[in-house]
């Protein structure tokens, strides 16, 4: 679904960001999830200005992206964003209640369990990798995200997704697992590897990827 600047769901993203963090900003979430559900939205880009003005922490308190509207509502937190379109569609949602649950289980689990032991380790690799403290804590981090791709991939085993047919979770973990800064360590769970690179090769995420790369000014954006 390409970008539509009449659809009713705008998503907000920055207009610029450096190098490294472009394709990982998380509007790729509900880009992706709009894109698999094939529904139109619409782009509202700002610059880090924006982002810090007291308007606009009244719709992200935190002053980061994405921020969502539609219609009937405004939020903030990509996780939330995928739950809220994928209601709109039994591409992305069952529409049981226990498979239902079973979705919203594993976006959670993606969210609490998974990506706070990825970014400690980007944290250190991206942002901190010469810093003493880093040096000396990156073995601990690194056994304990160990921990926790073990207990994903011996849930997944030989399964193409988390839960059945591809699901919002899926977008979630997918998302998660692709910030893993240590190729090595990834490595070690090749049914892991085998699932991100699935589940990036889907045309929904090729998609959503390229129209958040093709919104980034060259230039820093102070607006």
């Amino acid at each position: 679904m390409p970008i539509d600047p009449n659809a009713d769901i705008e998503i907000t993203s920055f207009a610029w960001v450096p190098d490294f963090a472009r394709g990982f900003v998380r509007d790729i979430r509900p880009r992706w999830a709009c894109e698999e559900a094939d529904i139109g939205y619409r782009e509202r880009l700002i610059g880090f200005e924006t982002a810090k003005s007291e308007d606009y922490r009244r719709e992200q308190p935190f002053g980061q992206v994405p921020a969502y509207r539609d219609d009937e509502v405004q939020m903030f937190e990509s996780g939330a964003m995928v739950l809220r379109i994928a209601e709109r569609s039994e591409k992305l949602m069952p529409g049981d209640p226990a498979g239902r649950s079973r979705v919203l289980t594993w976006i959670t689990a993606a969210l609490n369990s998974v990506e706070p032991f990825v970014f400690d380790l980007v944290n250190i690799d991206t942002f901190n990798k010469d810093a003493e403290w880093g040096r000396l804590r990156r073995p601990q981090v690194i056994d304990n995200l160990r921990g926790r791709l073990a207990g994903l991939s011996g849930w997944l085993g030989e399964k193409p997704y988390l839960e059945g047919d591809f699901s919002a979770a899926d977008i979630i973990m997918t998302t998660v697992l692709r910030e893993v800064s240590d190729d090595a360590l990834l490595a070690e769970f090749p049914n892991l590897v085998a699932y991100r690179d699935r589940c990036m090769q889907r045309p929904a995420f090729e998609q959503a990827l390229k129209a958040q790369l093709a919104s980034f000014a060259p230039d820093p954006v102070a607006a």
